[in-house]
């Protein structure tokens, strides 16, 4: 059974500080690439970070997120992380991973975890 289980998310003030965490289950983080996505109220998903562990240094970012946020994955865990320093009020939001086509935002299937709430206050 596919499952994504997202984690860490809480409350933070700004220019602080979260490690999310995102658990995969029936397949496998190396053979696909996996990108984190935030999700405002009433919005759409929009991606802010994604990586392909199969290959060293293999990771993009929104520009939003550049120098801030960093991307990583435990293949042991088949667990990938995203740790967001510095972050902003405008950040808030429910973020979900998800395994997407490589290269693109584009989600390999409509199987999304219940997500992680992040709440970043002024």
């Amino acid at each position: 059974q596919v499952q994504t289980v997202e984690s860490g998310g809480g409350s933070v003030q700004a220019g602080g500080s979260l490690r999310l965490s995102c658990a995969a289950s029936g397949y496998s983080i190396r053979t696909n690439c996996m990108a984190w996505f935030r999700q405002d109220p009433g919005k759409e998903r929009v991606g802010v970070a994604r990586i392909y562990t199969a290959v060293p240094n293999s990771t993009y970012y929104a520009d939003s997120v550049k120098g801030r946020f960093t991307i990583s994955g435990d293949l042991a865990k088949n667990t990938v992380y995203l740790q967001m320093d510095s972050l902003k009020v405008e950040e808030s939001g429910i973020y979900y991973c998800a395994p997407v086509t490589c290269g693109t935002w584009q989600p390999m299937n409509n199987d999304w975890g219940q997500g992680t709430q992040v709440t970043v206050s002024s």
